[in-house]
């Protein structure tokens, strides 16, 4: 299935509370492995949206990350 991600860098820095956003087209039968290819020693918690969407979190030694991936 081919998806829209978003990827959501969620910054600690006290002098800088903006997010690093990133977006792009990738086609995968299951976002949460697509994610641990990516992630291998995250801790990762999926949650499935009514509209297809599925959204993984992630945390690697403090440093968390939201994927989205959207239908297209």
């Amino acid at each position: 299935m081919e998806y829209e991600l978003c990827c959501e860098i969620f910054n600690s820095c006290s002098r800088n509370q903006m997010r690093d956003i990133t977006f792009q087209t990738v086609e995968t039968s299951d976002p949460e492995t697509y994610v641990r290819g990516i992630e291998a020693q995250a801790k990762i918690i999926r949650e499935d949206l009514k509209d297809g969407s599925v959204i993984v979190h992630t945390d690697t030694a403090g440093l968390l990350k939201r994927y989205t991936f959207s239908p297209i």
